[in-house]
């Protein structure tokens, strides 16, 4: 049986004042970033979500929506190392790991191998159009992504802590793109959609463009005080019907439980695994942090359940025909779960 200890008051009051830090630097992030994009709140919190939860994620959205430009500010205010890498269809594994290189010492003749590093060696690496490139190079970021390393030629080479993928694709051109399979899609924590903004946002955002204005942004946290961050997140407090509700939302998802509602089976072929339930319970966490809580309750499993699920989460083709989006699905299961799912009353 596992064991738990019990904080003393000292730890407890200590991780309390560096919550309330993270939620204050987290404000000091958004109104810098608001100097530079407009609107995007959602997305933002997602990504600083992600972000303090060593998680990955896929922004989806269509051309011109400022995907690139939110990253690499990103970076820019957290102090980390940025990378772009655009996937194309001739893009090699090599051309983003790194490959050995035979060079010749001159003092002495002898020829060696010289490892060159790829531009995965960085802390943040915006893979652009990541659907665009072949499975062969998709894969190459697999463990990286899992285990933060890389192996090549027989040797390993550890990434820079922190390291974050964030990948984008575009939801409207599907030709000459190879879809990313559900083991590699499972390994993102965050699926986020970005969408077009609202009008008063366009007018903002047309003014910015169309006149001189500049914004030059300041770093808020550095490397060490994300990776501190990272680690206090993952102590913040859960209830134990906290736990069990976010059990419950991912269970749900799967069409071969026993007890589910009948649109489960009807409407989804494949459902979440274990590793969702682990990424929605840490971004509850993360999102109690950012709106001043110092414990996670059932509102952020709702609020997070979204993209979380919704790319693990793989419609039959009865729900594709009647119009239904992996979204909807995930929101008729988090009302199944909050009502209790399985017929027994829910704690709130």
């Amino acid at each position: 049986m596992l064991k738990t200890t019990t904080p003393n008051a000292n730890v407890v009051d200590e991780e309390v004042r560096a919550a309330a830090e993270l939620h204050q630097q987290y404000h000091r992030m958004t109104e810098q970033l608001g100097r530079v994009i407009v609107g995007m709140t959602d997305v933002i919190e997602q990504l600083f979500i992600a972000m303090v939860c060593r998680g990955h994620c896929i922004l989806e959205g269509a051309p011109g929506l400022a995907k690139t430009l939110l990253v690499s500010q990103v970076a820019s205010l957290l102090g980390l190392s940025f990378r772009r890498i655009q996937f194309t269809p001739d893009l090699m594994p090599a051309d983003i790991t790194g490959t050995d290189v035979l060079e010749e010492d001159h003092t002495t003749g002898r020829r060696v191998f010289r490892f060159v590093k790829g531009p995965l060696f960085a802390n943040i690496i915006l893979a652009d159009e990541i659907n665009r490139t072949p499975p062969k190079t998709q894969s190459a970021l697999l463990e990286a992504m899992q285990e933060r390393q890389m192996t090549i030629g027989g040797e390993t080479y550890k990434l820079p802590a922190p390291f974050f993928v964030l990948a984008t694709q575009n939801p409207i051109e599907q030709e000459g793109t190879y879809p990313l399979p559900e083991a590699q899609l499972d390994r993102f924590m965050f699926k986020i959609k970005v969408d077009y903004p609202s009008e008063e946002h366009e007018l903002d955002i047309v003014k910015r463009a169309t006149t001189g204005y500049t914004f030059a942004t300041a770093e808020v946290l550095s490397r060490d005080s994300v990776e501190r961050l990272q680690a206090i997140v993952r102590r913040v407090p859960v209830a134990e019907h906290v736990y069990r509700t976010a059990i419950r939302m991912v269970r749900l998802t799967r069409p071969a439980g026993d007890g589910h509602a009948d649109f489960i089976k009807e409407m989804v072929n494949w459902g979440a695994g274990p590793r969702a339930s682990i990424y929605l319970l840490l971004a509850a966490k993360a999102r109690a942090i950012l709106h001043g809580r110092y414990h996670a309750t059932t509102e952020d499993l709702v609020a997070m359940s979204a993209p979380v699920l919704r790319h693990r989460v793989i419609p039959t083709f009865n729900a594709e025909a009647a119009g239904q989006t992996t979204d909807d699905i995930v929101r008729r299961v988090v009302k199944t779960a909050l009502a209790g799912g399985d017929g027994r009353p829910l704690a709130r």
